[in-house]
């Protein structure tokens, strides 16, 4: 995957990260800014198997234990979001900013979507009953046009 972020909008989640581990008193660490860069500078959603393969030409010595104990940790701190695919493989996003996911079914690549009719669109009154809650969103699934694309090209031959 190759999808990457806007050099000004990294650089506003590297501003973002460091002052969110000042507030909660997380340790800078080189580890930790590396897997956080990682993950922020892209617009897909790696695993934590796709995060430690790419840090590590940076990285040479990092351990997957350490990005899994890292993501784990940046998550329960909320300065990542842990994202839900089809796979048995978790997947990470930098993007704290209010949108939704696209899944594919094949492939299971994840995508944001930006729905701001559906954010707009208050609870049900019975949600409210259900407990504290911190979050809405809505995952589509279906088939990524670059699925359906091979699949034509296939059907073709």
């Amino acid at each position: 995957m190759s999808q990457s972020l806007a050099s000004t909008d990294l650089d506003e989640r590297l501003r973002f990260f460091t002052e969110a581990c000042r507030e909660r008193g997380l340790k800078m660490t080189p580890q930790r800014l590396e897997i956080f860069r990682e993950l922020a500078s892209t617009l897909w959603h790696p695993s934590v198997e796709d995060v430690h393969q790419r840090i590590r030409t940076r990285l040479p010595n990092v351990s997957l234990d350490t990005v899994y104990r890292t993501l784990a940790t940046l998550q329960e701190h909320g300065i990542i979001n842990r994202v839900e695919a089809l796979d048995d493989r978790a997947r990470y996003d930098a993007n704290l900013t209010r949108h939704h996911h696209f899944v594919c079914t094949r492939c299971q690549k994840v995508e944001d979507v930006v729905w701001p009719a559906l954010d707009s669109v208050p609870l049900p009154d019975g949600a409210a009953h259900l407990g504290d809650i911190d979050r809405v969103y809505a995952e589509i699934r279906g088939i990524c046009r670059s699925c359906l694309e091979e699949a034509e090209a296939t059907a073709d031959d």
